[in-house]
Formats: C-alpha cells, sequence, structure tokens
C-alpha cells in the first residue's frame, strides 16, 4: 500500500524534525532579543561617531530626517571608546549568524502555512514577519560583505545598511512585544510541547534539543573566536582568522600596522608628497598659511599613544604618534583660544571621506595631532606620508591621510 506524504510545505506533516517547536524556538528568539539590542544600540552608536550632523561629507545618509533624533557630540575619551563599540558591534553580528539562521530553521513551517492571512490582524503580523526575516537576512548580509571589504551591493554601504536597521528594527519591535511573553512561558513550561511548530508526524530523532542548541553555541563560539582579535589586537589578532585584517601585521617595522586604503589605491604619487611640491594649507580667521613639512617640524611637537579603529571592526594596537597639535594649527590662524571645528581636505581625489570634519571638542584635545611620525620614524607613505590627522576615538576614515589642507571655522 502507497503511502500518502504530503508534498506541499504548506501541509504540517512535510515538515518532520522533532527538534523544531515552542521551547526550542524560545530560547533561541531570547537569546536573538538580548543579541540584536546590542547590535542596533551601538549600531546607532558607531553612526554617532561620524558626527554626521556637523558636516555632509561627514554624512554618508543623507535626508535621514527624525532618524537623527538622537545624534551628539562624539567624545574624544576613553580613546578605545569606538574601538570597543564598534568591536562589540561587528564581533556580536557575526557571532549571532548561527542563532538567526537557526531560528529561521526554527520557524520555516509558518513562513508557507495557508492561508497568507487569516484575519487582518493576522495580515499585518505577516507582514512585519516578512520585514523581519528580509530585514535581517539583508542587515546580516550587508553587514558581513563590509566587514569583508567586499562592497558588491550597489550604492553606499552606510544609507543601506542605516536605513535596513531602522526598518528590520521596527519590525523586530514590534515581534518582540507580540512573542516574548509567549517564549518566556514556553522556555518555562519546557515539557508541554504544542502548537504549529510542532509535527504531527516526526522523525526519528538524531539529536536532543539540548544537543542542537549546543551545536547553534558551538558555531558561534568559533565565529566569535576567529573575529574577536581584530578588535581586541595583541596576541589574539592571529585568532582573527575571517577578518580581513586579523592575520599578522602587514609588513615589519614601526609602520607595520593595519591599514584599509594604500597610496597607490588612493592614487597617491611621489610628486604628491615630495618635499619639494607638497604644502599644507592652514586656513582660518586671519587667511592662509602655506607650511612645508619642514616648518612644521620647527613647530612645537607632542606626541600620543592612539589606536586606529574602523567601522568594519577591525582596530589596530596604540601606536605612538608624533607631531603638531590641531589646536596649535588653529592659533596659527587666529584662534587664540577655544579652537572651532576644521574641514581636512586629503590629496587623495577621488574615493569615499577623502574630505572629513571634526568637532571643536576633537580639534581641542591635546592628544589631537596633525601627526608627522609613528612609532618613532617617518610616517610610511601607506600610512599617509608627509602628515596625517590622528584624534582620539574617532573612526577611522575621519583620521585623513596625506592632509593638503585644514580650514578652521564653525562648520
Amino acid at each position: 500500500m502507497r503511502d500518502h506524504y504530503p508534498r506541499l510545505p504548506s501541509s504540517p506533516g512535510f515538515w518532520r524534525s522533532p527538534l523544531r517547536g515552542p521551547w526550542f524556538t524560545s530560547v533561541l528568539g531570547l537569546v536573538l532579543l538580548a543579541g540584536i539590542t546590542v547590535l542596533f544600540v551601538t549600531g546607532l552608536v558607531s553612526y554617532a561617531a561620524y558626527n554626521p550632523g556637523l558636516s555632509r561629507v561627514n554624512d554618508q545618509t543623507p535626508d535621514k530626517g527624525v532618524l537623527g533624533f538622537y545624534l551628539f557630540a562624539w567624545p574624544t575619551g576613553p580613546v578605545w571608546l569606538y574601538r570597543f563599540t564598534q568591536g562589540v558591534h561587528v564581533t556580536l553580528g557575526i557571532t549571532l549568524i548561527p542563532v538567526l539562521l537557526a531560528k529561521l530553521w526554527s520557524v520555516v513551517p509558518r513562513l508557507f502555512a495557508l492561508p497568507p492571512a487569516r484575519s487582518v490582524a493576522h495580515g499585518l503580523e505577516r507582514i512585519s514577519l516578512l520585514l523581519l526575516v528580509g530585514g535581517g537576512l539583508f542587515e546580516l548580509t550587508t553587514g558581513v560583505l563590509n566587514v569583508q571589504l567586499d562592497y558588491v551591493f550597489p550604492g553606499s554601504f552606510y544609507p543601506l545598511h542605516f536605513y535596513g536597521a531602522w526598518v528590520f528594527f521596527a519590525a523586530f519591535v514590534a515581534h518582540a512585544v507580540l512573542k516574548a511573553p509567549t517564549a518566556l512561558r514556553a522556555v518555562r513550561r519546557r515539557l508541554h510541547e504544542d502548537g504549529d511548530l510542532v509535527t504531527p508526524r516526526p522523525d526519528e530523532p538524531t539529536v536532543s534539543r539540548r544537543g542542537a542548541l549546543a551545536l547553534v553555541g558551538g558555531g558561534s563560539l568559533l565565529l566569535f573566536v576567529t573575529t574577536v582579535g581584530q578588535s581586541l589586537g595583541g596576541p589574539f589578532r592571529r585568532t582573527a582568522l575571517l577578518a580581513p585584517h586579523g592575520a599578522a601585521d602587514p609588513g615589519g617595522g614601526p609602520n607595520g600596522f593595519q591599514i584599509n586604503k594604500t597610496a597607490t589605491y588612493a592614487r597617491i604619487t611621489a610628486a604628491d608628497t615630495h618635499r619639494d611640491g607638497w604644502r599644507l594649507a592652514v586656513t582660518g580667521r586671519t587667511g592662509t598659511v602655506r607650511l612645508s613639512r619642514a616648518e612644521l617640524l620647527r613647530l612645537p611637537l607632542h606626541s600620543a599613544s592612539l589606536p586606529i579603529a574602523c567601522v568594519e571592526g577591525w582596530s589596530t594596537d596604540d601606536q605612538w604618534w608624533r607631531g603638531v597639535r590641531l589646536r596649535d594649527l588653529a592659533t596659527l590662524v587666529g584662534y587664540d583660544g577655544d579652537p572651532p571645528d576644521v574641514f581636512v581636505e586629503s590629496l587623495q581625489r577621488h574615493g569615499a571621506f577623502r574630505r572629513a570634519a571634526l568637532r571643536a571638542n576633537q580639534v581641542a584635545d591635546p592628544r589631537s595631532l596633525l601627526a608627522l611620525y609613528v612609532n618613532g620614524e617617518d610616517l610610511s607613505p601607506d600610512h599617509g606620508y608627509p602628515a596625517r590627522i590622528i584624534v582620539p576615538a574617532a573612526p577611522g576614515v575621519l583620521n585623513t591621510k596625506w592632509v593638503a589642507r585644514l580650514a578652521f571655522g564653525d562648520l
């Protein structure tokens, strides 16, 4: 006699895994509830670190409107602030990948349930579920591609990830409000498994639900170990096998630490930076002063031990920078008291963040330098020779390399 097995995914009997059930789904959901909340908050903090309200060159997400309600002036301390917040954001996002995928697997029968909408309320819930799943996969995909420096998506990463995060989190909040009480009850009542996630025709189990959770946790732990070193630095950097900047430091010597853009990539030539041709233009209240590197070296020099941290989640260990304080350069052009904002332009002619704006509090910090040396030697071409910006706690792209012009004034 021929068995008549369900052939359509809309049939409850089509999905036969005995692992699916309210308890398994609820445990994963509660982990995501905490993790995604942290991801969203650290993502907003990362956006604020770019000082997007200061200048349009810093803001890669135009027309954000009310979505920028929370923005604040980014502080300069502690110096590891951005390194920490963005490291948490990227490392946690990658670590949660197995949890998110397991959660989607656990509820996949609901995605095929018929009819699509039994009522208006149920239809709205299904739409929010579509936004939740689609938004989660979109944020995951664009985030991982950005971390791996694979900019294959159309348009700029910043607006895509920013607006996508708000759509996803709105759906996430709605889903959490509806489902969190049920999830908490399901976790407490583990032995009472019923509902549409429980298959009426289960296969023989090959692993327990606790074993499945251990497998998911092991996958997350593996991703954590192979990612976190790009933020921690030191000996842990060698464990960051999945990070594009996580292997051994590039090159050797005082300039042997991570970079994103090389001089070749930025089309910086030796003629651009030659001592006979390069001049730094400093503009302010009293006009413009042009300084050669030799003239900069005759100004009072100061040192600061600072890391570089980037949006991709990687950071350097602290490097020893030496150069002219930004606030001293502001004094040269008429700002004797509290210095104003500064607009920085690079020799780089094309590409994102060849210009950047820094707030007055960043200019005023005594550790904010126009760096000429790093770790006791001249900057290498890839690290911004003849001069670069280094500011405590600022995202790496605001530490402009190959500086050509500083324009002080309120922006």
